[in-house]
């Protein structure tokens, strides 16, 4: 294994071939991620972080549990073909049967919608080179970004399923306001930060 320096200092990155990575995933306590190569270990999450994912996760799960819709939480992965990239989501929703990669159970390809819990080691790379990974896959067309320190979240919608790049943005930044999903589905902020404390 080579270990290389990272501009942050809760992130640890580490050199594995692909097996590898999938072998150490399968039996390792911490979740990495799989930058074509590259591993990153990732530093674990806050209470509040925990508390906001299942939050959203126990409020969309029952408002869907009748639909063709299927929640996931972070113990699969996203899989990236066009950036050979595996990666963990705090949350994701996928439409209709899950399609895994390969023959495995374990690396879904088509996330409809992804939710990130900001923190601050990852909030920069949640907003950028993530979300550009996100957008190669054809079926992900929604995106929630949620601050875990203050009511704020930005939402992501795409308006044109043929292409990655006609992405509408709105901000949320009131409890009192209520998103609404592109799944005919709609969540109050009180839910989404429901005990809370900022």
């Amino acid at each position: 294994m080579v270990f290389a320096h990272s501009s942050t200092p809760d992130i640890v990155k580490t050199r594995l071939t692909l097996d590898e990575y999938r072998a150490m995933e399968e039996t390792h306590p911490e979740r990495h991620e799989y930058r074509n190569g590259e591993i990153i270990t990732m530093s674990g999450g806050s209470e509040a972080h925990s508390a906001i994912a299942s939050n959203l996760l126990i409020y969309l799960g029952f408002l869907l549990r009748d639909s063709d819709f299927r929640l996931y939480n972070s113990d699969l992965r996203v899989w990236i073909p066009e950036y050979q990239c595996g990666t963990y989501t705090d949350l994701m929703i996928v439409h209709g049967q899950p399609e895994f990669n390969e023959n495995r159970n374990d690396e879904i390809l088509n996330p409809l919608l992804i939710v990130e819990v900001l923190s601050p080691s990852t909030e920069a790379y949640d907003r950028g080179e993530k979300f550009r990974k996100y957008r190669s896959l054809s079926s992900f067309c929604e995106y929630l970004l949620v601050s875990q320190t203050e009511p704020y979240i930005e939402h992501y919608h795409n308006l044109d399923r043929q292409s990655s790049d006609r992405w509408q943005w709105q901000v949320y930044s009131r409890l009192e306001q209520t998103i609404f999903f592109h799944l005919n589905v709609e969540i109050p902020l009180t839910e989404i930060y429901r005990r809370i404390n900022f």
